[in-house]
């Protein structure tokens, strides 16, 4: 039986395959003791095996599909009680391809459910959990769309621009409380998300696509560095800066008690 880790357990959602599985592997490499939740059970515990052998940490799977409420509270449950998790990444999501307006509408609510609701209800037991003892880290996969929406697919893109907002405000919200946020916002990425979701990623050019281990490396540099918002393929930090900034300037005129004197 092994130790408990000095660093806790980090819970990790889509941990099967693609991000979510070297997530796990790196934090597994970083000595965590690994939770690792996904549909595929089959997969979870190759992936679990390999790991503890490999790494000497503790590895428990918790097979969930969270699109299921019920199986997205066992997992809140479990985050909400265990003191030992000090670390979440809410991985788990789907894409989907296509112009809104010919879209399969439950594919697209399942992918609201996975995207935002259940990301919602783990950051928030995740939140609870940690604030209370005064340490811990969420980390929330969201998307480049997040930023430019026009280049994907607007349900898939509207989810990551939520992923990346509410990341920035529990950031304020749980500022001095010892919890550290951060929001991912990866390029193309080699996974298996591109083919389940109808994209051909082959008919991308290369220079686009970022192999998944380069960027969940770039991703957990960044969260070392202290940064609530990584973008694993931006050359210069001061550009997200200067975005931020330029954002900040609208702040004084984004609510008077008068409309501006061009819509008069």
């Amino acid at each position: 039986m092994n130790a408990q880790s000095t660093f806790g357990t980090a819970l990790v959602t889509g941990a099967s395959s693609g991000i979510g599985a070297t997530y796990a592997e790196r934090l597994a490499r970083r000595g965590y003791d690994l939770l690792l939740v996904a549909r595929d059970a089959q997969r979870l515990d190759a992936l679990a095996k390999r790991l503890g052998t490999e790494y000497g940490v503790a590895v428990e799977v918790m097979p969930a599909d969270l699109t299921s409420k019920a199986d997205v509270l066992k997992v809140e449950k479990r985050l909400r009680e265990d003191s030992n998790i000090a670390l979440l990444i809410n991985n788990a999501g789907i894409a989907m391809n296509g112009p809104l307006a010919a879209a399969d509408l439950e594919q697209a609510e399942a992918m609201i459910q996975l995207n935002v609701v259940a990301l919602t209800r783990l950051a928030a037991a995740a939140a609870a959990n940690f604030s209370a003892v005064g340490r811990g880290g969420i980390i929330n996969l969201g998307s480049v769309v997040a930023l430019a929406p026009e280049m994907f697919n607007a349900v898939y893109s509207a989810t990551k621009a939520y992923v990346l907002s509410l990341t920035q405000t529990l950031a304020g919200e749980l500022r001095g409380s010892g919890v550290q946020l951060q929001a991912v916002l990866p390029g193309v990425t080699r996974t298996e998300i591109w083919e389940r979701s109808g994209t051909d990623a082959s008919a991308l050019p290369p220079s686009m696509i970022m192999e998944v281990g380069e960027m969940v490396d770039a991703a957990l540099a960044g969260f070392d560095q202290g940064e609530l918002v990584t973008i694993p393929s931006l050359p210069d930090a001061a550009d997200w800066d200067a975005f931020v900034a330029a954002r900040a300037v609208l702040g004084p005129n984004l609510s008077h008690s008068q409309a501006a004197a061009r819509y008069k």
